[in-house]
């Protein structure tokens, strides 16, 4: 899921040291705005808006930042307009990629993405192609510190939970439909469990293995597209063997 695998992991506790907080402001921004221009400015009423304020409480966004972003999704101030768009298409080695735009100029955003994937070996694909592929979830990461397998495994599946995963490092995984996102977090949260990180995600039917050559292209067509201010998430059905993520995470 968004490649839940051992190099995707090795891949999100780099990014909790990332230094480039400007990049990552910028994506939450632009998410909030769309969130209050959809569903409005109360976060009450509005579970994608709540959930993404969340995010920017947590990488300390100002509170200012937040609260004008907020007014001007919902028209009380004036700026952007953004809209979102989903481009689909393949990597190295036929390797499945759904990208997630907002973007105020469409054009511009196309003529980029296309750029990338023809740069690190991948090529656009037509709407459709691979979002068969995969299913929307909800995700929590959970630290393994002070919790018990057991007693978290039980409550996860008691409230709902697909998939009770054990084996990264450092944190327990919970995969639940989107529908019982909201309720997962309530529970997490009653019963004072620390979530390290959690969100609305797309998981991959199946995985394709790369190793090599492609593997390092495939990361390095994900790195850009990432690095684009107008990309908001990136999934694909890319897996490496632990070997390999290994060096990756030692880079």
């Amino acid at each position: 899921m968004s490649g839940h695998s051992k190099w995707a992991g090795i891949k999100h506790k780099k990014a909790i040291i990332d230094t480039k907080r400007g990049k990552t402001f910028t994506k939450i921004i632009k998410e909030i705005n769309i969130a209050a221009r959809q569903g409005g400015g109360d976060i009450n009423g509005n579970a994608r808006l709540r959930t993404t304020i969340e995010k920017a409480k947590a990488v300390n966004m100002p509170q200012d930042n937040i609260k004008k972003a907020i007014q001007r999704g919902t028209g009380e101030l004036p700026g952007v307009t953004y809209e979102e768009f989903l481009y689909e298409g393949y990597g190295p080695g036929g390797v499945a990629v759904m990208v997630e735009i907002t973007t105020d100029n469409k054009n511009r955003t196309s003529s980029e993405i296309k750029r990338i994937f023809s740069k690190r070996g991948g090529n656009l694909g037509e709407s459709g192609c691979v979002a068969w592929m995969f299913s929307q979830k909800g995700y929590f990461a959970v630290d393994k510190t002070g919790v018990n397998e057991e007693e978290l495994m039980s409550l996860a599946l008691e409230y709902g939970a697909e998939d009770f995963c054990a084996d990264e490092e450092d944190v327990f995984e919970i995969i639940t439909s989107p529908s019982d996102f909201e309720k997962m977090k309530e529970i997490l949260a009653t019963k004072k469990i620390e979530i390290s990180s959690c969100e609305i995600t797309k998981q991959a039917h199946t995985q394709i293995s790369l190793e090599g050559k492609e593997a390092q292209q495939m990361l390095n067509l994900i790195d850009e597209l990432e690095e684009n201010d107008d990309v908001q998430n990136v999934y694909t059905n890319f897996d490496m063997p632990e070997q390999e993520a290994e060096k990756v995470g030692n880079e």
